[in-house]
């Protein structure tokens, strides 16, 4: 597919800081790093470019659920991994803050 980027609605939830997550929450515009997938030691194999743009409210902070629409870019075949009902985490580096599961998925730009 040669488009340059696809746009999915999510369910995120941010891990509270007893969890290992964030001290703060996120806002429209963060810029994480978006895994799918780990191999047999827990590492990940590949991560994302993804904007998260934040519905409804202002912020999503540690311990709560929002509804988001991430746009992906069209990289290392991550067009192949969104489905409705997939799972991915949210990190920080290698820190794992949040998690995500699709809830819809846009039509490609």
């Amino acid at each position: 597919m040669s488009t340059e980027s696809t746009h999915v609605k999510a369910k995120l939830t941010l891990y509270s800081t007893d969890n290992g997550g964030r001290y703060s929450g996120i806002r429209t515009g963060y810029r994480p790093n978006h895994v799918f997938e780990y191999n047999k030691k827990g590492r990940f194999l590949q991560t994302y470019i993804g904007q998260i743009n934040v519905e409804n409210e202002e912020w999503i902070l540690p311990g709560e659920t929002g509804i988001v629409t991430v746009e992906f870019l069209n990289l290392f075949g991550i067009e192949e991994l969104l489905t409705i009902g997939r799972k991915w985490w949210i990190h920080e580096a290698a820190r794992r803050i949040g998690e995500a599961e699709i809830i819809q998925i846009y039509d490609t730009i």
